[in-house]
Parts: C-alpha cells; structure tokens; sequence
C-alpha cells in the first residue's frame, strides 16, 4: 500500500484493518451506493407514473460506477454541497436523465440511506469473522475440555476448572455479542423517502396526495437495496439511536475480546499457555529471550479504543434537536467508521491468535500440584471423619499444616509440604497410596467436562452448522 510520508494516515489503513472492511467505508462505496439509491428512486418513480422514462433509469444505471472525482470537488466548491455536487456530477454523465436525478429527494434520502446500508455491508464482515472466531475457540474448548488446570478468583488460586472450560467463558462472551449483532442485523431497516422533515410533503405534491403510492415508494426502493422495510417515522434522518445502538454491539465485541487477551497475557505470563509466534518475531529489542504477547496487547489496546468510541453515538443521539441538527455529521463519519475499522481489526487478530494457541501441559500440572493439597485438604479430612476422626480437631490441624506450607512457600521458597505433614500425622489415618489417590486433578474439575460438551452441543454446534460455508477463514499478521 502507497503511502504518503508528508500527511497523517491512520493507523486503521496503514497498519490494521483489512482492505475489504475500508473498502466498505472508501469513497466509492458511498457514492456508488448513492447512484444505486438514485437509480432505485427513478425506477420506482417511473413504475408509478411520475414523468420519468426507462431510458433515463438505463443510463443513471450505466453509469453508477464512472464517478469522476475532479468534477464532484470543483462543483461543490462552489456550491458547498456535497449531494448536489454530485446530483451536478452524475448529471454530467447521464445529460438525458440529468433532470429527474433527485426528484422529490432531500440530501438525506441519499446519505442517511447510504449509511443504512455500510452498516449493514460492514455488520456482515464483522459477524462472519466473528463466527470464525467462535469456530476457532470451539475447537480448542473441545480439544482440552479435560486438561485440568487451576481456576482464579481474585487472580489467586481457587479451585480447579479445565483449559477447555475455562475457554468456553470467552466463547460464551462471543455468543452473548452474536446474538446482539443478529438482532441488530435483523431489526436495521432503511431510512426511506421522508423529505426535509420527515412528512413526505415532497412526494405528496410529486403524487398529488396519493398516499398509497408514496407507501409503495419506499417499498420498492427498500426492495431493489435488499431490505425489508423503511423506519416507519422520522424526522430528516433515521435516529441516531440507530448507530448508538449498533456500536454498542461493536463495543461489546470488543469487550468479550479484551477479556480474552487480558486472560491471554496473564496466562503466557503463567507460562501456561502462549499466543502463537513467527520463528523470527522479536520481543524485545535489548532482551532477546523475551516473548511478549504482541498480538494480545494489541487486541486489548484497540479494544479500549472501540469501547470508549461508542460514547460518541451516544451522545449525538441524546443531543439531536427535534427533526434534526447537524452537529452529528462529523462525529458520526469519524466514530462509526473507526469503530468497525477498529472491530474488524480486532477480529483479524482473534482469528490468528485462536487458530494457534499454544497450551504446556506439563507447565499447567506443576502449577496444579503446587495449589492441589489446599484443594484438596477437604477431602482428606473428610476421609479421617468416616474413619472415627473429630472433625473440629482435624479442621484445626488442616489450618494450622495449612500456614506452615504457605510460609514454606512464600518465605522460603520452598515447595508446599502440606501433603508430607498430613502424611506424618496419625490424626488422618491415611497411607501413601490413599493421600496419592485423593490428589488426582482430574477429581477436581466438577463437571467442566461435561458442561463443555453441553454448551457447545446446545449453545454453539447449530450456529457454527447454519453457517458451515464461511467457516474456515484465516489470517496472517503482517505486523
């Protein structure tokens, strides 16, 4: 990619999303959906009987995609607007259709749409790449639902849960924004014809009052764009709760994938588990056997970025005042681009980084046998209980055994003797082979195993199965 060393680029091009999800924000995608949105308001005008021929809606068509550029920006120069710039430019093209481009249109009927309809594009990259991730941790969830390993509260030590387990928490996560994103897909409709105000005054003088053709209208424009229905009022434009509400989901994508790549980098710091590494990746410029988890960190930074950026909509939909001001209009081509740049970005990572996770197990046994004997002491106690023991009296002594093995540890940096002081004291009854016996992680873990089976059989196997044809997409970090 060319660039352009005197100038601010953003990063989101340079260096993070994928072309296809700029593309869905670039230029020609606007205004090349604009024409489409010209196109489908001739056709539709002329099959209801306005003054417009199929000639004239076969050249706007033929000449959707031959914008020039040069022509838009010197016109709007002077009139210092964007649509009519290229209402002039389009016009330039199509000279017999020149005079019904537009009619009975406001500016938002192309723009608002058009909006529409990026969101749409953009939400469907987002939930395909979204289900590959998904796609991804399900397979890794299945693959080590019985590897036991130690589960946290507070980041310290707690019980025992398995990796695989512990894995369906983040593709639950994942489920909860899938699920949010399908509403969202389901519920956007298309803002429509509603004129300068939102009353159709417009196309009430084009169709001399004739209501049931200016319901028919917007039918047929929302048909040729490829969707179910127009908003059923507004003002000048759709609500801006709409793009508050869709990157609200982008936001809570980003959440679930924060966590992820927080969990991530505290369990490659454990040396648990690692996201993958190119044989030649540096970690460091001055410690060369460092290996940091790059890929994480950026999942994390630029989620922070989605998450906070979806304040903007937010607060452009609690400030529009009455049928519409325009203090939204630099806001929102800023926030609701970057925040499925950002997303999308976000997801490219996710699809590299769960396609090869590396797991130690040996790493993540040590770690378990180092916290097994508290886990545990229960049981032993409860073993001495059915053999005649006093169960306050060996409660006593399991906490007493238990800050002596602590202070091994964590003063003297010692392994955890709590085993060989129980083993030594006639108190619990119990022999080499039964304290051995009682410390088998794989008695720990609950029903991790199971519960892993359940939810990606119930919750996770259908979606994945529906949707069978795009799974299996990659991606190679360049950076």
């Amino acid at each position: 990619m060319s660039r352009n060393n005197n100038s601010y680029e953003s990063p989101f091009c340079t260096r993070y999303a994928s072309e296809e999800m700029q593309y869905i924000f670039s230029a020609d995608k606007k205004f090349t959906t604009w024409r489409k949105l010209w196109v489908a308001l001739a056709r539709a005008e002329m099959k209801l009987g306005l003054p417009v021929t199929e000639a004239q809606v076969n050249q706007l068509e033929e000449h959707i995609n031959d914008i020039d550029y040069a022509v838009a920006e010197a016109r709007e120069k002077i009139t210092r607007h964007d649509v009519m710039a290229h209402v002039f430019t389009y016009g330039q093209a199509c000279p017999d259709a020149a005079g019904i481009i537009h009619l009975g249109a406001t500016s938002c009927y192309v723009g608002d749409n058009t909006d529409v309809i990026i969101m749409r594009d953009a939400m469907q990259v987002v939930r395909r790449k979204l289900i590959n991730v998904m796609n991804n941790l399900a397979k890794f969830a299945d693959e080590y639902k019985n590897m036991p390993c130690l589960a946290y509260t507070h980041l310290q030590p707690a019980q025992l849960t398995t990796v695989g387990k512990r894995a369906t928490l983040w593709l639950n996560e994942l489920l909860m924004d899938f699920e949010d994103l399908e509403f969202r897909i389901s519920k956007l409709q298309l803002l429509g014809s509603k004129g300068t105000t939102g009353t159709q005054a417009s196309f009430m003088e084009l169709f001399e009052g004739d209501t049931d053709k200016i319901k028919e209208l917007e039918k047929m424009i929302a048909d040729e764009m490829g969707f179910n229905g127009v908003v059923p009022v507004s003002g000048q434009t759709y609500s801006r709760k709409v793009d508050s509400q869709i990157l609200s989901v982008l936001s809570g994508i980003a959440q679930s994938c924060s966590k992820f790549s927080n969990d991530m980098r505290i369990l490659q710091s454990f040396k648990e588990m690692e996201e993958p590494r190119e044989k030649k990746q540096i970690g460091s410029s001055a410690m060369a056997y460092k290996r940091n988890p790059m890929r994480c960190e950026r999942i994390t930074s630029l989620a922070r970025y989605v998450m906070i950026d979806s304040l903007n909509p937010a607060f452009t939909a609690g400030t529009q005042w009455f049928e519409r001001t325009l203090d939204d209009s630099a806001n929102k081509r800023i926030s609701v681009a970057e925040a499925f740049l950002g997303v999308d970005a976000i997801l490219n990572i996710m699809m590299n980084v769960t396609d090869g996770l590396v797991v130690y197990p040996e790493m993540i046994r040590r770690r378990v046998m180092a916290e097994l004997p508290f886990m545990a002491s229960e049981n032993i106690m409860m073993n001495a209980v059915k053999k005649g023991g006093n169960r306050q009296e060996l409660h006593d002594r399991i906490m007493d055994y238990s800050m002596e093995a602590g202070k091994q540890v964590k003063v003297y940096g010692k392994d955890n003797n709590l085993c060989d002081l129980i083993l030594e004291d006639p108190m619990f009854m119990i022999t080499k082979d039964e304290l051995d016996a009682a410390l088998k992680p794989e008695n720990y873990t609950g029903r991790s195993s199971q519960q892993v089976d359940e939810f990606l059989s119930e919750c996770i196997n259908p979606i994945l199965e529906a949707n069978k044809d795009i799974l299996g997409e990659n991606f190679e970090m360049k950076n």
